[in-house]
């Protein structure tokens, strides 16, 4: 038996492992300011959700970007 693992659309271990070498070399000035212009982007909103409402948040999500994959 193989242990495949699952991706989500679009994504794949080449992916994986590029964003994962991106977080681990980053200097902590660089992740600080990557933050920042997160937070500075107009096209997104961060927002506090508890815990526990997590995952429900996340699945109303996808099922959003099912319906109108260009959002």
């Amino acid at each position: 038996m193989t242990n495949q693992s699952k991706y989500p659309k679009g994504w794949n271990e080449e992916r994986v492992q590029r964003v994962l070498e991106h977080y681990e070399t980053q200097s902590l000035e660089e992740a600080v300011a990557e933050d920042e212009a997160a937070y500075e982007d107009e096209d997104h909103t961060f927002i506090e959700v508890p815990n526990a409402l997590l995952p429900t948040v996340r699945e109303l999500i996808a099922k959003k970007i099912e319906a109108a994959p260009n959002i």
